[in-house]
């Protein structure tokens, strides 16, 4: 397999973020890890946003690289990988939330999503707090 690498086409830091995960490939996986719990292979392909395998891969790939996720040998399968959130990775739960807010008060989306940003929108530390504090006891 061809080393990973990440060319920053500058220093800015909006570029700098978007070289690493800014496509929407790499925000659904961590979405998907950040709220929805998904830590396997199979559960990012399930997710059901139809993302070709090969595009999974790279993604899981450039994600690791970058140190967002860790992955690992799965306890109850030899075949299965297991992919874990950093600290670096779960620090972006700020910017995801802030993501879902935007979406919620300018488009329709789901009932869940208008749930959680009428809970942010109450106690945005107080639920950002608690989504890191979960995540991190995954660590």
């Amino acid at each position: 397999m061809k080393k990973k690498t990440i060319k920053f086409r500058s220093d800015c830091p909006i570029s700098t973020a978007l070289d690493i995960f800014g496509d929407k490939w790499s925000l659904l996986i961590l979405r998907d890890m950040l709220f929805k719990g998904k830590n396997t292979y199979g559960d990012f392909l399930e997710g059901g946003e139809d993302i070709a395998t090969n595009i999974l891969a790279d993604r899981l790939a450039q994600l690791e690289y970058a140190k967002i996720i860790t992955k690992h040998k799965h306890p109850d399968s030899k075949a299965k990988l297991l992919y874990k959130l950093t600290t670096k990775g779960i620090e972006l739960v700020p910017a995801l939330v802030e993501i879902i807010v935007w979406s919620e008060k300018h488009y329709t989306v789901h009932r869940e999503a208008v749930d959680f940003a009428m809970m942010v929108k109450k106690d945005k530390a107080g639920v950002i707090k608690s989504v890191i504090d979960s995540l991190q006891k995954k660590i």
